[in-house]
């Protein structure tokens, strides 16, 4: 997916955001922002979003010298998923389908998402996964992915988010803890998930956790590391979580299922689907699930890639 010229703000959005959560003076933050208005002048938007927001995000780190402004709030939101994690594994367990349940909880975890939105409120994220177990599903898609899952010797599960990774455990479990490798980011940017929230969500004690070698908010194949790319190669299935990773991979030239929550209109778009919509889209060629949150203008809707 390339870069639209409505993601320029959201860029900006994203600037204030990290320059406010690093504590700097509005001097730096004055000069940082006319830097990153001239990068945007400049961008290739042949490139997907995440690529921009990469070294955005790199500038900031270095001129405040700050390697991790999210780090406070991804302790918080993990921890807040961590206070959800028994009741929605209760959900799983007693659900007829427990697979299905599982994927909607983890699509619903893409709520949290500090790129999108520069906060997130408990009961936001409280009220996002009770509406997707709610909400009409075509299940078409879920039955795809049981079965792709279920002939597949190895499966890797590209993580998004701190705090969304403890709901990914569900899906996790579901999938068979024994063939699932889970992939970080390889070092921070915005509140994705590294090897640390891995370690403090309790994913490394379910399965292996690698980390991708990169900084980018998404999956930038080409800035990842040469292991990560192997196993991108020869995971027999590829399961992608939000919004960056369905930026960055969309046109892969091998097939991924997306799993996510469509948090902007410009993804929106490209997927074929309402924003607040719950998408579970089977790579390039495939088709998309979409179901509309509770509220969401709009009735289910089903398109081809």
């Amino acid at each position: 997916m390339h870069t639209y010229v409505e993601c320029i703000p959201c860029f900006l959005r994203q600037t204030l955001d990290v320059l406010k959560r690093s504590g700097s003076d509005h001097r730096l933050q004055e000069d940082l922002l006319r830097r990153v208005l001239k990068l945007a002048s400049e961008m290739d938007l042949s490139q997907p979003p995440p690529a921009m927001a990469q070294i955005i995000n790199r500038l900031v780190r270095e001129v405040t010298g700050d390697p991790d402004p999210y780090l406070e709030v991804k302790k918080r939101l993990n921890g807040l998923a961590l206070k959800m994690l028994p009741r929605m594994r209760r959900r799983v367990e007693d659900s007829a389908d427990r697979l299905e349940t599982a994927v909607r909880l983890a699509a619903a975890g893409n709520i949290i998402d500090l790129g999108a939105k520069s906060g997130i409120a408990e009961a936001e994220v409280a009220r996002a996964l009770e509406d997707s177990l709610q909400a009409p599903m075509n299940t078409r898609a879920v039955r795809d992915l049981a079965q792709a899952a279920g002939s597949a010797r190895s499966i890797l599960y590209l993580g998004d988010n701190a705090g969304e990774i403890v709901l990914d455990r569900l899906l996790v479990e579901e999938l068979g803890t024994g063939k699932v490798t889970f992939a970080v980011r390889g070092s921070p940017t915005i509140n994705d998930a590294t090897m640390a929230d891995a370690a403090a969500t309790g994913m490394t004690d379910l399965v292996e956790v690698i980390d991708n070698g990169s900084d980018a908010p998404g999956t930038i194949l080409g800035d990842c590391s040469r292991s990560f790319r192997r196993n991108f190669r020869d995971a027999d299935l590829v399961l992608a979580k939000g919004q960056g990773n369905y930026e960055t991979l969309s046109e892969a030239d091998r097939p991924v299922f997306f799993l996510l929550m469509v948090k902007c209109p410009v993804v929106a778009a490209d997927v074929g689907c309402a924003p607040g919509s719950l998408v579970l889209r089977k790579g390039a060629a495939g088709k998309t699930a979409a179901v509309p949150r509770t509220g969401s203008p709009g009735s289910q809707t089903e398109t081809g890639a």
